[in-house]
């Protein structure tokens, strides 16, 4: 979707739903902290984004839908989350539950289900179990082929939407010998079931997204007809693996939102507060976090720019991608949230606050970013698996297969790049050749950052060339990672695909990774930005957060760094605007909440 587009979509659903400060608004944070204490369910919410059109950006527009752009959705999602994690959670497992039906289901099940997605119908998707938690090849629910179709029994346990969901797409054995095509993908009915043969399992109580169904279901021997197959049978994990590389990318604008919140709320207090003559955000301690929280922001912003539009661009690399984000933009955030806390001091505290309660959720509702279609675990380990031939990848590619990456890059984090349709049936469920695009392009997006300081003023000038200094110093972990990867191969032999040391390597390549997506990122989006950025200045900080991961005592940014920075944050916060590259317009103030700034 072309920029100018995207913005005004951006800014005709933040209109719609007004200031969440405001109690009238149509999703106030008074109303959204209201149902999280009685842990009731969004449904007003819900049913209002769904009489806007919201579901739609999700469904295919060849069905009927309004998606070809997986961007428009994520942003779309993150508007949302920014208000309430829980409803935004509500709306993407119908989303996301219909994604084996858009990759492996026929043309009459997509137009059905879109059809019903469009009048209203929730879906949940039937995963887990409660015996066996992510280990997919382990579940014991069973279809049993009968002439016609199949029986299903077995139960599913922490499903969202499992209880006020009207279909689920049910992952089942259909395969006696053990194996990945042992398992196929159902699209169940419940209204269509005999009574009593699904039973909805009692909701369970959260630590965060307190109003969100999760609960499970357990069928007793129900006939599905061999119409509710999706795909082939034996097809199951195919599609359900790739299904998650979208859940991956898409679950990562939850923990995105409750950061830009938190700081958005944090800022409403330090901005505000004045402590021995001046504002606490000019205390050099606090505006130091508050710049570092904003350039973490930055980085998993950047990082989710080339993974969601990798998913159209590059679909044959998405399980890099996707993986890498999965993991490290929630783990970074959840890190970085705490680190507001410290700046709000006491007033973390004060439950009863509509601005300290509302902040106190999003840290509760953040976590669910790390564990939800895939645990950090999981996707470390798909990371991990891939890691050797990435390395070799990365580390010895010629001249043809680095220009050919570069040219992939320009789109991939060029936000003024058009994307192809999306086509989700093309997702590999690994990278051929151990390809991954952005740390492929990153030597050639360093060059054209020095190129770039050239044209640049002295101060912007000297920020840049730090800037591709630090670059080169993170993205030269590449090849220490990869005779690691190979010294560890050779001593432990088949006991390194699961040894606690892949891991390691696994999330020290994402790190390599989130830092090329911040130079490729300002170098083939930096016309396309909206003042005040770009900055040099947010670039090289977002750089030595990463650095820090690797040196955590030396510092490459200065106190006019972190003045510039800070200049950037109060003009994004003064002018309503999104803590992102994508500076979306946010609803205009309308509540007179000075007084609950104190």
């Amino acid at each position: 979707m072309p920029k100018a587009d995207m913005t005004a979509l951006a800014a005709r659903l933040e209109a719609h739903l007004g200031d969440p400060h405001a109690p009238a608004s149509r999703m106030p944070f008074t109303r959204v902290l209201d149902l999280d204490e009685r842990e009731e369910y969004p449904y007003a919410f819900v049913n209002m984004l769904r009489d806007w059109g919201v579901p739609e950006y999700a469904l295919p527009g060849e069905q009927g839908g309004k998606a070809g752009d997986v961007e428009a959705n994520f942003s779309l999602v993150r508007l949302i989350a920014r208000r309430d994690p829980t409803t935004a959670t509500a709306l993407m497992v119908t989303n996301l539950a219909f994604m084996p039906v858009w990759i492996g289901g026929s043309e009459e099940q997509k137009r059905a289900v879109v059809d019903a997605v469009k009048r209203g119908a929730r879906l949940s998707w039937g995963l887990s179990e409660r015996a066996y938690g992510s280990d997919l090849l382990a579940n014991a629910m069973s279809a049993r082929k009968v002439e016609g179709g199949y029986r299903l029994t077995g139960e599913k346990w922490l499903i969202g939407n499992a209880t006020w969901s009207d279909a689920v797409v049910v992952f089942a054995r259909t395969g006696e010998r053990p194996g990945p095509a042992a398992f196929s993908l159902f699209l169940m009915e419940k209204r269509k079931t005999p009574a009593g043969s699904v039973e909805e399992l009692p909701r369970e109580r959260l630590h965060g997204l307190r109003a969100m169904d999760i609960s499970g279901i357990r069928v007793d021997d129900v006939f599905l007809p061999d119409s509710a197959l999706i795909g082939a049978e034996g097809q199951g994990l195919e599609i359900t693996l790739k299904a998650t590389q979208t859940a991956r990318t898409q679950i990562s604008s939850i923990a995105m939102s409750a950061v830009d919140t938190g700081l958005r709320l944090t800022l409403d207090f330090t901005e505000e507060r004045v402590i021995l003559g001046k504002p606490v955000s000019d205390v050099p301690y606090s505006r130091r976090q508050l710049t570092e929280v904003f350039a973490d922001l930055m980085v998993t912003d950047a990082v989710c720019l080339g993974a969601v539009r990798c998913l159209q661009a590059a679909p044959e690399q998405v399980s890099v991608s996707s993986s890498v984000a999965k993991y490290f933009v929630p783990t970074l955030l959840e890190a970085t949230m705490s680190q507001l806390s410290v700046v709000l001091g006491a007033r973390f505290f004060l439950r009863g606050h509509p601005h300290y309660g509302m902040f106190q959720k999003l840290l509760r509702d953040l976590v669910v970013a790390n564990f939800a279609d895939g645990n950090t675990v999981v996707n470390l380990r798909n990371l991990g698996h891939q890691l050797p031939q990435v390395l070799t990848c990365a580390t010895t590619a010629g001249e043809g297969v680095r220009l050919a990456a570069a040219d992939r890059a320009a789109v991939l984090y060029g936000m003024a790049r058009e994307l192809p349709l999306y086509e989700p049936w093309k997702q590999e469920l690994s990278s051929r050749g151990g390809e991954d695009d952005t740390l492929l392009a990153a030597p050639d997006a360093v060059r054209r950052l020095r190129g770039l300081a050239g044209e640049a003023e002295q101060q912007e000038r000297g920020w840049l060339l730090r800037s591709a200094d630090t670059a080169d110093e993170l993205l030269a972990h590449a090849a220490l990672l990869r005779e690691r990867c190979d010294a560890l191969r050779a001593e432990l032999g088949r006991a390194f695909g699961n040894s606690a040391e892949l891991f390691d390597l696994a999330k020290e390549y994402s790190l390599v990774h989130a830092a090329a997506a911040c130079v490729l990122t300002y170098v083939h989006s930096h016309t396309a930005l909206d003042a005040p950025l770009p900055s040099g200045a947010v670039l090289l900080l977002q750089l030595e957060r990463l650095r820090r991961k690797v040196r955590p005592h030396e510092a490459v940014t200065d106190q006019a760094v972190v003045d510039e920075v800070m200049r950037v944050v109060r003009h994004l916060y003064r002018e309503n605007r999104l803590f992102s590259h994508w500076t979306f317009p946010l609803a205009e103030p309308t509540a007179d909440v000075s007084a609950a700034r104190h």
